[in-house]
């Protein structure tokens, strides 16, 4: 192996320590031009820290892989994989849900992208250009472990001149394609842009809305994109359900959703709108809801304005408790990795206390079981509490 990268005392600390994420404020050098190539990570002597590779994503600047000095070649993929593969088990056996995370990055062993199962076809996300110059060999290596693989889909989240979403091998399933969850069926679709149509990291929260926690109460889903957390509250007995998005496609997708359970379309409204207008619209008409699910994207920007769950959370919270009814819940969720739980819960009992309300935490969850974090904060990202609030 040619290319050795030094690291600043900091950055050889890091890597002891466990983190696999290099920053690029570990490097000793400025790197003018990332090699698309495994690297040798090395401190100050020059002495052997790690194996990995450099490449710009969202969180960082690149990823130690190894740090025993073997090589990163198939065999190596191979057995990520097997191990992944063998975790899931559990998954596999359960015929109540038929779509999760295969593989999820750094939390199995390897930054930089995620393999998702979805009844038999596979969508592989690339995080940074130096992972996906590796392509080739990884899905050689997945396919060989996991054959029975009808299709293979791939989302590029980097930078790229290529097509977000392109379709790698064997057949296009019919679309939509129904995958089940803790027995609710989904519409996806694997070849849509990045999303497919369902979130696969909030499966326990929608468990809980199917297993009743909604039951005979009126529920208000925010920011709803395809509906699926309304979806699971009618399915676990909601009086009725009212999802909120900007985005027009919602609206028939939501709608696909509720079809595919043959639940009653006259108990779900589904309105195309701002969430902060539709606020502004139920104070006025005096509506309330015993339940309020809030999953805003980490930070998104319309013609109007932007929005950014470390800033403007409090704000939500706040706007939610004016149409929440005298005794309620809302159910705060965020996937903002550079938000610390702490951080996140200060803003939401921030925002009850000025509101002078008497409020529970009374449930938590973080990423399911089949999306392993490492254990940097980054890593685990997914935070949702579940409030119980008397006016």
């Amino acid at each position: 192996m040619s290319v050795k990268i030094e690291l600043t005392n900091y950055g050889v600390k890091r890597i002891r320590q466990g983190n696999p994420l290099i920053q690029e404020e570990d490097l000793k050098q400025t790197i003018k031009q990332i090699p698309l190539e495994w690297v040798e990570f090395v401190d100050n002597k020059q002495k052997y820290l790690a194996t990995g590779y450099l490449g710009k994503q969202n969180k960082g600047f690149g990823w130690v892989v190894d740090q025993t000095q073997r090589s990163i070649d198939q065999m190596f993929f191979k057995q990520l994989f097997q191990q992944a593969i063998q975790k899931r088990q559990a998954f596999f056996s359960d015929e109540t849900t038929t779509a999760f995370r295969l593989f999820n990055g750094e939390g199995d062993g390897f930054g930089g992208m995620t393999v998702d199962y979805y009844a038999d076809y596979l969508v592989i996300s690339w995080y940074n250009q130096t992972i996906y110059h590796f392509k080739k060999m990884i899905v050689a290596s997945l396919l060989e472990v996991f054959p029975k693989a009808k299709g293979i889909v791939e989302k590029i989240r980097f930078k790229s001149e290529s097509k977000e979403s392109q379709w790698l091998v064997g057949e296009k399933p019919q679309e939509p394609l129904i995958i089940k969850e803790n027995g609710v069926s989904y519409a996806v679709y694997l070849d849509e842009g990045y999303m497919t149509g369902i979130f696969l990291d909030q499966k326990d929260v929608r468990r809980r809305l199917t297993e009743g926690l909604a039951a005979g109460n009126k529920v208000l889903n925010m920011f709803s994109y395809t509906g699926a957390f309304s979806v699971a509250a009618a399915y676990g007995g909601a009086l009725e359900t009212t999802s909120i998005d900007l985005a027009q496609r919602s609206l028939a997708k939501t709608q696909e959703q509720f079809e595919v359970n043959a639940l009653p379309l006259a108990q779900q409204k589904i309105i195309v709108m701002d969430t902060f207008e539709y606020f502004r619209y139920a104070r006025r008409k005096k509506l309330n809801y015993d339940l309020i699910i809030l999953d805003p994207p980490s930070f998104a920007r319309n013609k109007k304005k932007t929005f950014s769950v470390a800033k403007d959370y409090g704000r939500l919270i706040e706007e939610s408790v004016e149409i929440l009814a005298e005794e309620g819940m809302i159910i705060a969720s965020t996937n903002a990795a550079n938000l610390s739980i702490k951080k996140f819960r200060h803003a939401i009992e921030g925002a009850l206390q000025d509101k002078q309300v008497t409020y529970q935490l009374v449930e938590s969850y973080r990423l399911p079981a089949d999306f392993p974090a490492s254990d940097f904060e980054e890593s685990n990202y997914l935070k949702v509490l579940f409030y119980r609030i008397k006016k």
